[in-house]
């Protein structure tokens, strides 16, 4: 047994050194590989990082380059190996090919989601309307875009029906002009309400006081006359702007005796004749 083990031996044994000095040499790439791939993940993204890329397209170059680096090591290792990397490769191919079929969809939401990292009609913090929902932007994945609404509910909208629709984005500008409207009464001076809004809003501290400020009658309505109101503020500052400017004008109005209308029903009762 031993004689029949030794001649196996001493036959095998320059196959075996060999397959035993590839698979060690292999298993050292593949390691050395990986640490050097995910070093030059690390120094990619610092660099995005100090070019001020937006954390989405950052995030998803990064894993993407990744993992095509990684793919292309194991094929050079399993080449060293003297494994056919074409039969590899077209079972690979084969594979995609299978995946891709039942998945037609979800690549479809893919390709979107390359198409809104790349043009970035809108990035992360910016509040949106796509697909009939508006929300601040949480986070650009690559298949989904997630929204938060203003209630703090969560949104996951896919990339295909954001890219398919009318997108609106309210922050992009980093300017906001709102579009106010008060009405006061048929008998009220119409020059003293002017007056009084233009003061509440010169003073508002939120408004943008270089940019135009609009205050002009817009419609005769049955029981009052609209004023349209419309000036400019930050974006972080237009719910508030909005809430302050109404508020004082209410209170202005009052102290000038200035009327805002409200819709009365006048009941007129007739006694009849006995």
């Amino acid at each position: 047994m031993n004689i029949q083990f030794s001649e196996y031996w001493d036959k095998y044994e320059p196959i075996f050194l060999e397959i035993g000095v590839k698979v060690v040499a292999g298993v050292f790439i593949l390691i050395v590989g990986f640490w050097l791939v995910n070093w030059l993940a690390r120094q990619a993204s610092g660099l995005m990082a100090k070019r001020h890329v937006d954390q989405s397209v950052a995030g998803f170059l990064t894993s993407f380059v990744k993992i095509g680096l990684k793919i292309l090591l194991i094929l050079s290792v399993a080449g060293m190996l003297g494994v056919q990397t074409t039969s590899f490769i077209a079972i690979l191919s084969a594979l995609s090919l299978a995946v891709g079929l039942a998945l037609q969809g979800n690549l479809g939401h893919f390709a979107s989601g390359i198409l809104l990292l790349t043009f970035r009609p809108f990035r992360v913090g910016d509040f949106v309307t796509a697909d009939g929902y508006s929300g601040t932007v949480k986070e650009i994945q690559v298949f989904n875009t997630i929204l938060t609404t203003l209630d703090n509910r969560l949104v996951i909208l896919p990339n295909g029906n954001v890219m398919g629709n009318a997108i609106e984005n309210m922050t992009a500008q980093g300017t906001r002009k709102l579009d106010l409207t008060f009405g006061i009464g048929y008998g009220d001076d119409i020059d003293k309400a002017r007056a009084t809004i233009r003061e509440i809003i010169e003073a508002a501290p939120m408004v943008e006081q270089a940019l135009p400020i609009e205050i002009y009658v817009r419609k005769l309505n049955d029981s009052s006359v609209d004023f349209a109101v419309r000036f400019w503020t930050k974006n972080e500052n237009f719910w508030p702007a909005n809430w302050h400017v109404t508020e004082q004008v209410k209170k202005e109005f009052d102290k000038a005796g200035i009327g805002i209308p409200f819709p009365q029903m006048d009941v007129h009762l007739h006694k009849e004749a006995s």
